[in-house]
């Protein structure tokens, strides 16, 4: 057998035994000039077999790497050592490949000493390298932990974490490898999505899930946790390698968010979102347990006060502390929201019964009893309250909220503190002020408002000393309306503002014709109600409408009704201070109609009294039937302020004011009420 291997050996060609090996094969001399190769060697340089024998080995290698090349070709013949070294060959293309060569001495008797080598193309090693590499990189840069496990039945030992994962966790490598990958569990938290997974583990499936784990120092963490299995050639799992992303900072904002869009910003009450929908809850419940309902819809008094006296922040006090207060009297499963301005929702559940709602409305009321302390200054802030009960009161949530507010309204009438409970009856009410808001809307946008005009004159000479506009509305079913019969829904729906605006807008548009028809100097009043001069911009608009007409600021007089500026004392010098500055005038409406604050009166800039209709009607020839009114005449002379007699009718009232020391009348007897045109036919005639 060993006589015909070496006679297979014997008669085989060198050269195709070179050939045949995979990798480059040489001998080189002492001098390092090729004395061997095979044909791969002539492939990878792409040198032909002549150049290849004139060269030496050193010329196929970089400049750059040339020395560490001859370095180890000397150790090889010096030291009589195997070398390998790892180097790039060039090509007859000016190309280069990576190799890994091995070479060991051959000395041959007589015939000297040779190296004899092999060359492996490292092309492929060096991509895998790169690639384990960048791998390898993309891992340790990764912004989210990154585990790999061991899959070994129930058990799944962790092999590999990331930097991230140390980060995160606050575990280190060292710490986490061998351990199972459940080690950071939040036990008896989130079960239902740590089931799910367990379940996808043992299904050998890809799952997704998010729960909350813990870190090495026991802070909770959200984890969105994808767990995807790693399979062998053969189609077995062997690793799990799961992705953490922690959205603990993501689940705070969310959280954040979502309590923005169903809170109040300012005293983080349900809004009327989060309302409707604890409400709806609350009667579902009820519906089940045949209990009821009770939706309480509360106003505070006095909070427009404060704000226009004290300014908005106190106003944003007396909100949070009024919240604090509702929030303390009621139990966990009631609802308390804040629908905006000073108007708050309780929505109480599980009412047993009317007796135990009675009593939970006195819980309300003793809280909101004491005094705040504003800035200092304590303040009583009442409510008026309307309460609705369901299922009497209405079936839905939408019927209780109305049928709530329709009793709150019927409350503002009852004084302060009034706790009205809803009834049939109040619906009329409610339906009929609707339906007058409606009207007034309309009205607004057809001109049926306009404007009659009634002069007041000197007493002794006649002289025209003002006028006054009356508003009226030309009601298309009920026919010419007078101030009194609309304007307190006016004011109660928010349309007295854009109302007053129009009467300010004709007023003004008449003091510039009668200044063209030469009555330059003729003042005209017009009537301000308290929701206007509250409005911020209430003066800069006046002086935006006088200065757009060209009127003489002297020649416009507002006229507040007495007890509008009584009852709050500093906004009226707030009020009469920037008029004057404007130069516009001041009157006091309605003056002798209640109590009188002369202290007030004395310190306000006020050009006019208009003493109340009621002091003059009561003027009757009788003795002594005048002695309110001369009582008043004789007020408005200590306080050396104009008094106007308003609604004079008859012959003997106005002899009875002149003889009083009353200075100018107004009213029938000296004229009806006029038209513009019939005004200007007026002042001409006189």
């Amino acid at each position: 057998m060993v006589e015909s291997a070496a006679a297979l050996v014997g008669n085989l060609p060198l050269q195709d035994v070179m050939d045949l090996l995979a990798g480059t094969f040489y001998v080189l001399d002492e001098s390092g000039y090729f004395v061997l190769w095979n044909r791969q060697l002539e492939q990878v340089t792409g040198l032909s077999a002549e150049r290849l024998r004139s060269m030496h080995m050193l010329e196929l290698f970089e400049p750059d790497t040339r020395s560490r090349v001859s370095r180890a070709f000397c150790a090889v013949f010096q030291g009589d050592e195997r070398v390998q070294i790892e180097a790039r060959v060039r090509n007859a293309s000016g190309g280069t490949t990576p190799f890994l060569f091995v070479g060991s001495r051959l000395s041959i008797e007589g015939d000297g000493r040779y190296l004899c080598g092999m060359g492996v193309d490292l092309t492929r090693h060096y991509l895998q390298r790169d690639k384990l590499e960048l791998f390898e990189r993309a891992l340790l840069a990764a912004s989210n932990g990154i585990v790999i496990t061991r899959h070994e039945g129930r058990d799944n030992p962790i092999e590999y974490v990331n930097p991230a994962f140390e980060r995160i966790s606050g575990y280190t490598a060292v710490e986490a490898i061998n351990h199972d990958s459940r080690f950071m569990a939040a036990h008896d938290m989130d079960n239902e999505q740590r089931a799910y997974l367990a379940s996808a583990i043992a299904a050998h499936r890809a799952a997704t899930v998010v729960f909350r784990n813990k870190r090495k120092n026991g802070e909770l963490f959200w984890n969105h946790l994808s767990v995807t299995p790693v399979r062998d050639q053969g189609g077995h799992v062997t690793h799990f390698i799961g992705i953490i992303e922690d959205i603990t900072a993501l689940k705070q904002r969310t959280s954040q968010l979502e309590h923005l869009v169903t809170h109040d910003p300012l005293t983080g009450l349900a809004n009327r979102l989060l309302l409707r929908d604890r409400l709806e809850h609350a009667l579902q419940a009820a519906q089940r347990a045949d209990d009821k309902v009770a939706v309480i819809l509360m106003d505070l008094n006095k909070f427009k006060e404060i704000n226009d006296t004290m300014g908005h922040s106190a106003g944003d006090m007396v909100l949070k502390q009024v919240a604090q207060r509702l929030q303390s009297a009621l139990r966990e499963s009631d609802t308390v929201a804040r629908l905006g301005g000073d108007e708050f929702v309780m929505v109480l559940a599980a009412q047993p019964n009317l007796r135990y709602t009675l009593k939970m409305i006195e819980r309300i009321r003793r809280a909101m009893a004491p005094e705040m302390d504003i800035d200092g200054r304590l303040l009583s802030v009442g409510a008026s309250m309307g309460v609705a009960v369901w299922p009497d009161d209405g079936r839905t949530a939408g019927d209780l909220l109305h049928a709530a507010d329709v009793a709150m309204y019927e409350g503002k009438h009852g004084g302060p503190d009034a706790v009205h409970f809803y009834s049939p009856g109040m619906a009329d009410s409610s339906a009929a002020r609707q339906r007058m808001e409606v009207a007034l809307r309309e009205a607004l946008s057809r001109d049926d408002l306009y404007l009659l005009f009634q002069p007041h004159v000197a007493v002794g000479t006649g002289e025209i000393l003002g006028i006054e506009a009356l508003l009226r509305w030309r009601h298309p079913e009920r026919g010419e309306l007078l101030p009194a019969d609309f304007l307190p829904d006016a004011e109660e729906s928010g349309l007295i503002v854009p109302l007053g605006r129009r009467v300010l807008e004709d007023v003004c548009s008449t003091l510039r014709r009668l200044a063209d028809l030469g009555f330059a100097n003729i003042p005209i009043s017009v009537n301000a109600s308290s929701r206007e001069f509250t409005q911020r911009d209430y003066l800069p608009h006046i002086a935006q409408r006088v200065a757009h007409h060209g009127v003489n600021p002297s020649r416009l007089t507002l006229e507040m009704r007495e007890e509008q500026l009584m009852n709050n004392p500093e906004q009226a010098t707030r009020l009469a201070n920037g008029l004057q500055e404007l130069g516009i005038r001041l009157s006091v409406d309605e003056f002798g109609a209640g109590m009188n604050n002369l202290t007030c009166l004395r310190q306000l800039p006020v050009s006019q009294l208009k003493m109340t209709r009621q002091r003059v009607q009561e003027i009757n020839g009788v003795a002594g039937s005048g002695a309110l009114a001369k009582t008043m005449l004789d007020i408005g002379n200590n306080l050396n302020i104009r008094v106007v007699a308003t609604g004079v009718e008859t012959r003997d009232q106005h002899d009875f004011l002149a003889a009083n020391g009353c200075s100018s009348v107004q009213g029938n007897y000296i004229s009806q009420p006029l038209t513009r045109p019939a005004l200007e036919q007026w002042l001409a005639a006189h």
